[in-house]
């Protein structure tokens, strides 16, 4: 356990100073996008995370499940395939997102040279995966911290840099895509490195070969499914800003005037709201090999704890986040937009961004139990729930953006419940975190 809170606390560490970084990030995308360049900006970022998702295939979780799971003789032949693997993956997609880019209008309206950012990202993401997992597995929780700090460090530094030197009024949009991609290829590049030398040393000692049959169907029982349920979040995910666009223009606003709000409420508001998350995706990161291999020994009473203490420890950060974040919703806005609707916006997410707070770690905890299929159950009905109140709701001329918001907190919740019941049915223990009467492990 001191291994976990030791883990939590780097990548806790490291997380804050790169969600910093990001709220600056953010600060320069908004000066220099204006609002409806915003708006466009994050429009496109769920169709660079669904590419993200379908190149790496979730293999940093499926790679440190196994990895947490199995001994180390069998660490060496497992990455052999997953590179195989990868490597046949990663051409699949190429060809795949070629043709889909050039036969559709998907990126119309953008210039030419995103296609290719898309393209250039697709072995970036794929290889550095591996990488990624493997780490994860071993908990060597310093590299996926530094990865993580350097990610944003990069980002942050050539947006300053160019757009402190030049002015790119008609290319800024294409300027902050390519500072996103040459993050991750700065984060590649790394990764990589430091995966090779422990590749090196996995083969100069002994290790036990394994069939490629037998290691795919491994990472594969994993990843099939987290990738599934990846690809509905970034699927949703990219249809949610044209969903909200549609909804607010029914509602009686322009085009323009609809993804100016939508420009506020995912730029602005959640930027703010979501800053705290760093702790909730750190809890993440460390709860999935740690409740993998705890249930591999069928441990119930760490399982019990770890649930107690992930829980215990999201309450005592989130309740106070939020609290500030809603009193101090009108000066934390105007760093970006001065807008009194964003800040109304901000204040009326709080509960989307609490229970999200709760969420994530649950996921984790899912994933490291095996129920990958109810997790991924549970996103699918609280997101149809969602997106018809986000629609119903919205497109009412006296609702519109409140409308929406309400729509979001009820899907949040919703998906809260569903997650918490079934790890507690799981494990074991009452909804209280008490160990039930009949204690059966299931």
């Amino acid at each position: 356990m001191n291994s976990f809170f030791k883990g939590t606390l780097l990548l806790i560490v490291a997380a804050f100073f790169s969600e910093c970084i990001e709220f600056f990030v953010n600060m320069i995308l908004a000066r220099e996008l204006g609002e409806e360049g915003m708006g466009r900006y994050m429009s496109i970022l769920p169709v660079i995370f669904l590419v993200i998702v379908l190149a790496s295939l979730e293999l940093p979780i499926s790679i440190s499940k196994y990895i947490a799971e199995n001994k180390k003789v069998l660490h060496y032949s497992m990455l052999q395939h997953a590179l195989k693997m990868t490597a046949a993956v990663t051409f699949t997609v190429l060809a795949g997102t070629y043709i889909l880019f050039t036969a559709t209008p998907l990126l119309d309206g953008f210039h030419p040279a995103v296609k290719w950012l898309f393209i250039g990202l697709i072995p970036i993401a794929s290889f550095s995966s591996i990488a990624r997992g493997y780490f994860m597995g071993v908990q060597q929780m310093g590299k996926i911290a530094v990865s993580n700090f350097l990610r944003k460090a990069v980002q942050f530094t050539v947006l300053l840099c160019v757009f402190s030197v030049f002015n790119f009024s008609q290319q800024a949009l294409l300027i902050a895509l390519c500072a996103f991609i040459g993050s991750e290829m700065i984060v590649f590049l790394y990764l990589t490195s430091m995966f090779m030398i422990h590749m090196h040393a996995l083969r100069r000692g002994s290790f036990t070969p394994i069939t490629g049959t037998e290691a795919r169907k491994k990472l594969l029982s994993v990843s099939l499914p987290t990738t599934g349920l990846r690809i509905f979040h970034a699927i949703t995910n990219a249809i949610q800003p044209f969903l909200i666009q549609t909804a607010l223009v029914a509602a009686g606003f322009g085009a323009a005037a609809a993804t100016e709000h939508f420009g506020m409420l995912t730029g602005v508001a959640m930027s703010i709201g979501f800053f705290p998350a760093f702790i909730a995706h750190s809890l993440m990161i460390m709860l999935i090999p740690t409740v993998s291999d705890a249930y591999a020994q069928k441990d119930t009473k760490t399982l019990r704890n770890l649930l107690q203490q992930s829980m215990s420890f999201t309450m005592l950060y989130g309740v106070p986040a939020v609290f500030i974040i809603y009193l101090f919703a009108e000066p934390l806005t105007s760093l970006f937009f001065s807008s009194d609707q964003a800040a109304f916006y901000l204040k009326l997410l709080w509960p989307y961004f609490l229970f999200h707070f709760f969420v994530i770690p649950m996921q984790a905890y899912l994933i490291g139990l095996g129920l990958v299929k109810d997790a991924f159950y549970h996103t699918l009905w609280s997101h149809i729930v969602s997106f018809a109140m986000m629609f119903f709701l919205g497109s009412r001329e006296s609702l519109h953006m409140t409308g929406i918001i309400l729509g979001m907190n009820t899907g949040i919740v919703l998906l809260t419940f569903m997650h918490y019941f079934t790890i507690c049915e799981k494990i074991g223990i009452t909804v209280w975190l008490t160990k039930r009467r009949d204690n059966v492990y299931r």
